[in-house]
């Protein structure tokens, strides 16, 4: 009886007292202006969106989503759902109240009475707020009167513009634009009638279960004239709702790492709903996912599915592009692969040869011996061995940067000691964790992990004349950090102009690879031991690029390289950046002089050279003619004394041949050395190959007057060989 007695008591006084006055409620502009989506909105530089970042992980609201935008079908379904009157009423159905009233009391029915001004003035006053077992008597009296409060400042389409973004839908779904980008997977203006009686009915019961659902939508759909729609709804709610946490539809999902990243260096926590413009270039954006997806799928069958990609601007440091994973071709697409640490492989030679230039021990033609080398460590003899494994003799500096070859730069990191080495790569800001001599010879050729951002960066200070500044990574740059010269501007230019030298790099790379372009860039590539990554990265006047291509896992790549796996990758976007605007080298430093150089016995041909200071000279030669110094006569390499050679029967044996290799040999001299079994001239040079017969053999390595330089006993063993 008591129970009867409030319901009854409840419907006078919402009869007489609905003019009373009621608590302020904040207005339409008000309410639009404070709501946040639970994502961040991350932008390009032109304020296209990018990517979405989720940080209110309580309830999941898209963007204030306009009357007229909204789905006509759905907004009928609605208010033939919750308040059929809406449009006559001023805030209080009394129809509708007298009705819930007759029920409740007559028939034991629970039904509702709440019109939409009712619901919306709930969720905009948290006193309002339902709580465990319902709204209280006083809370529903309250309501009412603010429902009145508020159908007085608000028009009826705003009302139910803010109902429909403010309502909560199912589970964390909040707001017609959650709904259906996550659901529907469509824009809100795109829902037809079935979709918009699910959205109905889940306001009414957004726990209800799959078979109230359906009856109360096909009740909804027939009220609406459209009974056929009745058919197969049971199988469409329940594939609908598996969606309930599926990812937002039509998300741009261009740069996900590098908006984490963004988001990540702000100074103060972003807010919900916040809006954050990036110095990313949507459309160059694109073009690199593009590029790596089709060079990736190209390089499939070569065991590659990972790759990174960061294009900065070489005077601001804006970050321009960032492609931290291939997306669906990586088996961890979340790895944000530009900022993950991977060896470096010969990528870090040109800030080795950059400091020993510095330091004036060595100049672009000093003369550096690519042969065998043998380093004693406290592990033991450190042997270092060339990406072909062949050696070129002696060569220049410049052809042993631009070609990467490995020996020279480990016989140039023992001018400059691997200490040194690595202190000059922290200041670069390459995250190295240890001292030199944890590194110690093998830093040459790049043992030391680094990130692809944090290397780009450094070439970008390559490009800079040896400055380094952090990258940036807003349109609006916070306040510039103070540049800091940490390599000499000479040195950094005769670097650049030497990775730039296609002839240079002929002898490893040829002189038609993609790291040929028809305007000016330095490039350099690296492969880190068994293939497991490989990298391109070079400038041009305006930009520096940097692509990292491997596996996330560390498995190794087929036949891989830096000039096969990332250099296209590379080509194609330097290609883009120049479509329309040249590329010119710098101008020299003040401290840097040309001349033209010849070098003795035509060692490298003559060609005009850059200097540092009174490094200059206009003829090299060997201070000990084609040897070594403090490494004795040329001698062989190999064969080794006393090999055992067994021939193959099933072979031809003219197919069946032996290496001869001599170190310490001057390039470009064959004329220098020959090779001779008893009076049998075999070849000459440093390379020979010989078809070998059975028997003792005494082989021996001539000077070009018939001296004996070197000589060595082998045994060639075979049965019935054809």
């Amino acid at each position: 009886m008591t129970t009867l007695f409030y319901r009854v008591m409840g419907l006078v006084l919402l009869a007489v007292g609905f003019q009373a006055a009621a608590a302020s409620l904040p207005s339409y502009e008000e309410v639009k202006s404070r709501y946040q989506a639970s994502d961040i909105l991350v932008l390009d530089s032109t304020g296209h969106l990018l990517q979405r970042v989720r940080t209110d992980f309580q309830t999941r609201r898209g963007q204030w989503i306009a009357l007229g935008d909204i789905s006509v079908a759905l907004q009928r379904a609605v208010i033939r759902s919750e308040d059929q009157r809406f449009y006559a009423h001023e805030g209080i159905d009394w129809r509708a109240i007298a009705s819930a009233g007759w029920g409740n009391l007559v028939r034991q029915q629970h039904r509702g009475a709440s019109t939409l001004s009712m619901q919306l003035a709930g969720l905009l006053d948290d006193a309002l707020r339902r709580g465990p077992s319902g709204r209280s008597l006083a809370q529903k009296f309250d309501q009412a009167r603010q429902a009145l409060s508020l159908e007085e400042s608000w028009s009826k389409p705003q009302i139910l513009e803010a109902y429909l973004n403010l309502a909560a839908f199912h589970g964390e779904l909040v707001g017609v634009d959650a709904l259906s980008r996550v659901l529907f997977q469509k824009h809100p203006s795109g829902l037809n009638a079935r979709e918009a009686a699910l959205a109905a009915v889940l306001l009414r019961g957004p726990n209800a279960a799959l078979p109230v659902l359906q009856q109360r939508a096909c009740a909804l759909l027939t009220e609406m004239a459209s009974p056929q729609e009745c058919q197969g709804l049971g199988d469409f709610f329940y594939q609908t709702l598996q969606r309930r946490s599926a990812p937002w539809a039509d998300a741009q999902g261009l740069a996900p790492h590098y908006a984490r990243l963004a988001v990540g260096q702000l100074a103060t926590a972003p807010q919900p709903g916040q809006s954050l413009r990036t110095s990313l270039d949507g459309d160059l954006q694109r073009f690199a996912l593009r590029s790596v997806d089709r060079h990736l799928r190209a390089l499939s069958t070569s065991n590659v599915r990972d790759a990174a990609v960061v294009v900065l601007d070489n005077q601001t440091g804006k970050i321009l592009a960032y492609v931290g994973s291939s997306g669906g071709l990586s088996a961890a697409s979340r790895v944000d692969h530009a900022r993950a640490l991977r060896q470096a492989g010969s990528t870090l030679k040109p800030f080795l040869y950059a400091q020993a230039l510095e330091q004036q021990r060595l100049t672009s033609v000093s003369l550096m011996n690519d042969g065998p080398l043998n380093l004693p460590t406290g592990n033991g003899l450190y042997i270092p061995q060339n990406y072909d494994k062949f050696f070129s003799g002696w060569v220049s500096v410049r052809t042993a940067l631009a070609s990467s070859l490995n020996i020279p730069a480990v016989r140039a990191l023992v001018m400059v000691t691997p200490d040194a080495f690595a202190r000059l790569l922290v200041r670069l800001g390459l995250p190295l964790d240890q001292a030199g001599d944890f590194y110690g010879y093998s830093l040459a050729l790049g043992s030391a992990d680094v990130t692809l951002l944090s290397l780009s960066n450094a070439y970008r200070s390559l490009a800079n004349l040896g400055k380094y500044s952090p990258p940036q990574y807003f349109q609006k740059a916070a306040e510039a950090a103070e540049w800091k010269q940490i390599m000499s501007p000479a040195a950094a230019w005769i670097v650049g102009d030497i990775l730039s030298d296609r002839q240079a790099r002929a002898r490893t790379f040829g002189l038609d690879s993609p790291l040929s372009t028809s305007f000016w860039t330095a490039v350099k590539t690296g492969t880190s031991k068994d293939m497991r990554d490989n990298w391109c990265a070079g400038w041009s006047q305006r930009y520096t690029v940097g692509v990292w291509v491997g596996n996330s896992a560390g498995a190794s790549m087929h036949d891989v390289s830096g000039v096969s796996g990332a250099g296209p990758i590379w080509h194609d976007i330097m290609a883009y950046l120049h479509r329309r605007a040249d590329s010119n080298q710098s101008p020299a430093p003040a401290d840097v002089g040309s001349t033209m150089v010849s070098f003795q016995g035509d060692i490298e041909p003559s060609r005009e050279d850059f200097f540092i200071g009174d490094t200059m000279l206009s003829h090299v030669q060997l201070a000990q003619d084609s040897v070594l110094e403090g490494h004795g006569v040329p001698r062989i390499v190999a064969p080794v004394p006393g090999t055992i050679l067994a021939l193959d029967p099933d072979i031809p044996r003219d197919k069946q041949q032996l290496g001869l290799l001599a170190g310490n040999l001057a390039a470009g001299r064959p004329e220098r050395v020959s090779w001779r079994i008893g009076e049998r001239i075999l070849g000459y040079g440093a390379h020979a190959r010989w078809a070998p017969w059975p028997g003792r053999h005494h082989i021996q390595l001539l000077d070009e007057q018939g001296v004996v330089l070197d000589k060595v006993d082998i045994e060639v063993r075979a049965i019935n060989v054809k």
